[in-house]
């Protein structure tokens, strides 16, 4: 499993699914036959052309509810900064696996995909497991988004984003949102004589600098924060812009509504200034002292080297999308990458963690499925 684990991971990487565009289909593909061959049933979901998600699962149907692993196959660009190794080779160097996504998440997507075919050779146990892979997961959980109807039931979800295999009970939610200003063009030797929106879109964004949301203060997960991601506008240099955009990143904590986020922007941003909401989901947050929790907290001790505390995670996951789906059951963030390789220029994943993600997902798996 150790090897097999490694070896898929590189097969991943070299399978381009930078998104956008995405192009998960091929990435889909591979791990699809390899869980159909393992005897998993597998269904693909077309978020658009050549953008594939799946959903699989064993042929157990027990009474009891399934357990739901789950990863994206979609990347984030490579940026401008030039890589010292080649992105998609998945050259190694002592213990690690270079290539984008190694971290974030084909590792985990690795892990996940090895565990449950070594699962799957076991037989039918007292429960099953649905294996949720998602395309678009880096511009808003669009894959998980768009296949909630296509989920069984579950009781509990493991996502193997990356901790380092440290397992963590609570991440916050997200809500992204555009700001919009409208103006009137004319020539820019005349700017008199239009209505300049990029000046307005820069008055409302500099009131978001040192801007804080009301919130109550999480012990996991802490503040709310704000942040200004893109600020574009304009035709051309010799023009006044009619038009300017910003993206805004607000990351939340329980107790918090997308609608009141909104309606604090908006308050913030003044009346020149429209607010068109992107993505909106809801914090996880589990309790750490639920059986399930403590059993994965157990399995995964060993791995680590530590008996693992509560802990919480600044980004977001697919999780936020699909445990609502399921009902809000127990959730748990835990995979192999590396969150500050996440996004690096030469990003990279321990081998070693690779290997002891799918040893310990095996076996959480192996107990939940009463195997």
């Amino acid at each position: 499993m150790a090897a097999a684990v490694v070896e898929l991971t590189r097969e991943l990487v070299a399978t381009r699914t930078i998104n956008p565009p995405g192009d998960e289909a091929r990435a889909a593909s591979l791990v699809g036959a390899r869980l159909e061959a393992a005897g998993l049933e597998v269904t693909a979901h077309e978020l658009a052309p050549g953008r594939t998600s799946l959903v699989a699962r064993t042929r157990t149907r027990g009474a009891r509810p399934a357990l739901c692993l789950t990863g994206h196959l979609d990347t984030v660009p490579l940026g401008r900064a030039d890589w010292s190794r080649d992105p998609f080779e998945g050259e190694t160097d002592g213990d690690r696996l270079y290539g984008r996504g190694t971290s974030d998440m084909k590792g985990g997507t690795a892990a996940i995909v090895v565990a449950a075919e070594r699962l799957a050779a076991l037989g039918e146990g007292d429960a099953g497991l649905e294996l949720v892979l998602c395309a678009g997961e880096e511009t808003g959980c669009e894959g998980a988004l768009a296949m909630r109807d296509l989920l069984g039931r579950c009781g509990g979800v493991l996502v193997a984003e990356p901790t380092t295999n440290y397992p963590c009970v609570a991440h916050k939610g997200v809500v992204w949102a555009d700001a919009v200003t409208r103006g009137r063009t004319a020539h820019g030797s005349m700017p008199h004589l239009g209505e300049n929106a990029i000046y307005k879109l820069a008055r409302a964004a500099a009131r978001l600098e040192d801007f804080t949301l009301e919130a109550e203060e999480h012990p996991l997960l802490g503040m709310p924060t704000v942040s200004l991601g893109t600020l574009s506008g304009g035709i051309n240099i010799n023009s006044v812009p009619d038009f300017a955009t910003a993206g805004i990143d607000v990351r939340t904590v329980p107790g918090m509504s997308g609608d009141a986020v909104l309606a604090a922007l908006r308050e913030r941003l003044g009346e020149e200034v429209e607010l068109e909401p992107r993505v909106v989901l809801d914090p996880i947050d589990t309790d750490p002292s639920g059986e399930w929790v403590q059993e994965v907290f157990e399995v995964m001790a060993p791995l680590i080297g530590e008996a693992p505390e509560p802990r919480g995670l600044a980004y977001f996951t697919d999780a936020a999308a699909l445990a609502p789906a399921y009902g809000t059951p127990p959730t748990i963030i835990c995979g192999p990458g590396d969150a500050e390789q996440a996004h690096r220029t030469d990003e990279s994943c321990s081998m070693e963690a690779l290997e002891a993600s799918a040893e310990g997902l095996f076996e959480i798996g192996r107990r939940w499925c009463g195997l």
